[in-house]
């Protein structure tokens, strides 16, 4: 059994994809509302993205994707069939408007040109109508590439047919969204709904890939109303939050299904499957359409009540445990007993061999021996979020707040909700603005200068950004009558890149240890300072959403190194999960002194730091928080008191 879970959970198909996630932003516009990672550790395993519309309702969209090529080498009718399913069993953990709603865009790609393969395609596309039709949802658009094959060294390689489903829907409630992570501990059960009612083929599975097979029988939907039946059910659950956890059943079969989600949830389950005729590996390696639910052990009884009066069945197929073990029996034999986190080593070992090709390797080491141990995190929570007070909301003056953005710049619309959710009036000004004097700084209480590649980060991290500042005089004259002023402040921001002055002893924010940009959900701990921003909060460690490819605080000084921590002028700093300050990857995602993550005034009125605040002012911001917070996910997270701090300070 474990001779073929190595093999199976290396495969590029089933493994982790953190090689692909912590490089890209996953958070830009702060309207994320379910990104790739989940669960206490970030794990790249959610089913479905959401977005919302709007900083201030909770409607959305959610996008999910469906492709099954290499189902095509046997029956191209079944892997168009299974795309359009495995696209909706993604889709399904986010609550939508309707499956009427949902529409569709094929990419399809074919080598068309070579005899058979077109008329393949045909089949498959007539296959696709077909179960598109009975299911109720429509494809409005798509593109194809049918040049899938090349002729090298004589031979024709030629890549397999293949059809990628892009689901896309309306969204009543983003909160609604359900994660592959277990989260219930001793009180978690584990359901299995079984799409393809018994039948259990191993043609073109992971687990025939692994052994170099293809198969003879190939899975497929022969019941299509019935994933309707279920879709429809799932999404009734959802509405009165009956599921607190859920994942399709796809690459790697049942078994990798359920060992990702205790992956997720860093904790154990309990298994005990029936095989129901079928041989081990077909039980637990067969790739058929599915779901794995986690439900209450109080709420049981009501869900197998629904399902059974919509028609569909569900077995019971274990519990969960707070112990992280993965115990396996099949027809009441024991055939896996291992730790939780050996067999997440084993499922994250090949991403960590492909990040050795694109990041330090010493980080990359770090980062792969660290996760042997990992625990939640223990985040502490010193003060309550509140929603501002309406009176300020509805004012008609409020202090005026500029969001300076230059050409390449970005975070400026969510740091304008995130100031205008407490209570300010964001201003939308661009540099242009300034350098042609329509704007004027007089006028504002306050300064943010807002993330991202200003000028393609050519000329290193906003340093072109402030060579348009230093080298203009009236300009930094401006600047430099703003900052003398007693009653203006500024941040949160990238002013460490930005200062008016020219002092070469001055901190700024330099390249990551890692070799590049990083995106990921970290913990901070606040410390005392004199920052306004922070007032209140001292005490705290919190998640925060950090993205940026050059976050390393760099003091040219150490004496001001020194002075700026006897000062505290450091108010956040980088943690691990036991809150303890760190400069180890990738807890400290850059490498910063002493896990410097913020830098402020010795007046406290001037904030500069790394991390994302604006994009994470919302619980339906954060990708996961601890449940003894007792927060509601519609609500204020605890990062919108630091721009309630500013308000307050103004007044």
């Amino acid at each position: 059994m474990m001779d073929v879970l190595k093999r199976v959970l290396k495969l590029p198909s089933v493994c982790s994809k953190r090689f692909l996630t912590t490089k890209v932003d996953r958070c830009v516009t702060g309207l994320v509302a379910q990104q790739q990672t989940v669960g206490p550790l970030q794990l790249p395993l959610a089913d479905v993205a959401v977005i919302a519309q709007t900083y201030t309702d909770l409607t959305g969209g959610a996008c999910a994707i469906g492709e099954q090529p290499i189902k095509g080498l046997l029956n191209p009718e079944a892997m168009a069939r299974l795309a359009v399913g495995e696209a909706l069993t993604n889709l399904v953990w986010a609550k939508v408007t309707s499956l009427a709603d949902v529409k569709a865009s094929g990419n399809w790609m074919y080598a068309a040109k070579i005899d058979g393969e077109g008329a393949d395609m045909y089949d498959a596309a007539v296959a696709m109508a077909d179960c598109m039709i009975q299911l109720g949802i429509g494809i409005d658009g798509g593109k194809d590439s049918l040049s899938m094959a090349a002729q090298c060294d004589g031979e024709l390689v030629k890549a397999p047919g293949n059809l990628v489903i892009s689901a896309y829907v309306t969204c009543p409630d983003i909160t609604l969204t359900v994660t592959p992570d277990l989260k219930l501990g001793k009180d978690g059960v584990l359901l299995h709904v079984d799409l393809a009612k018994g039948k259990r083929r191993l043609g073109c599975s992971a687990l025939a890939q692994a052994f170099d097979q293809i198969g003879n029988d190939c899975p497929d939907i022969e019941d299509v109303p019935y994933l309707k039946k279920v879709f429809e059910v799932v999404q009734e659950l959802l509405s009165e939050r009956l599921i607190s956890a859920g994942h399709d059943i796809s690459d790697g079969g049942l078994i990798v299904t359920i060992l990702e989600m205790a992956f997720a949830g860093n904790c154990g389950v309990n298994l005990n499957i029936e095989s129901k005729d079928n041989d081990l590996l077909q039980t637990l390696f067969a790739e058929e359409l599915g779901l794995v639910i986690e439900v209450h052990l109080d709420d049981l009884d009501l869900v197998k009540q629904k399902l059974d009066a919509a028609g569909v069945s569900a077995d019971v197929i274990g519990e969960v445990t707070a112990a992280p073990e993965i115990e396996l029996l099949v027809d009441g034999e024991v055939r896996l007993k291992e730790r939780t986190s050996d067999l997440r080593d084993l499922w994250e070992e090949t991403s960590f061999q492909l990040e050795e090709l694109q990041r330090l390797k010493s980080c990359v080491k770090l980062e792969k021996e660290g996760l042997k141990s990992r625990t939640s995190p223990l985040w502490h929570l010193s003060f309550t979020p509140k929603f501002t007070d309406k009176k300020l909301l509805s004012a008609s003056s409020k202090p005026k707040v500029a969001i300076i953005r230059e050409e390449g710049s970005n975070s400026d619309r969510e740091m304008s909700a995130a100031f205008h959710a407490a209570g300010f009036e964001p201003w939308d000004i661009t540099m242009s603005d300034l350098l042609n004097q329509k704007a004027d700084l007089m006028e504002f209480r306050g300064i943010a200068f807002v993330g991202g590649f200003s000028y393609a980060d050519v000329l290193d991290s906003a340093k072109g950004w402030a060579a348009s500042i230093r080298f203009n005089q009236p300009l930094i004259q401006q600047f430099q009558e703003f900052y003398n002023r007693q009653d203006t402040f500024t941040g949160p921001d990238i002013g460490g890149s930005l200062g008016a002055g020219g002092d070469m002893s001055q901190p700024r924010f330099t390249h990551n240890e890692s070799g590049r940009f990083e995106c990921r959900f970290i913990s901070v701990a606040i410390g005392d300072s004199p920052s306004i921003m922070f007032k209140g909060m001292e005490g705290s460690t919190l998640g925060i959403w950090s993205a940026h490819g050059e976050g390393r605080a760099f003091f040219p000084d150490e004496n001001v190194l020194s002075d700026v921590v006897k000062s505290n002028l450091a108010p956040l700093r980088y943690c691990d999960d036991a809150n303890n300050v760190t400069e180890v990857y990738p807890f400290n995602p850059n490498g910063s002194p002493l896990g410097i993550a913020a830098l402020c005034s010795p007046n406290g009125r001037h904030l500069a730091l790394m991390p994302h605040p604006e994009r994470s002012f919302m619980m339906w911001q954060y990708p996961w928080y601890p449940k003894e917070w007792q927060v509601e996910k519609s609500g204020p997270s605890p990062w919108l008191r630091m721009f309630q701090n500013a308000r307050e300070w103004c007044s």
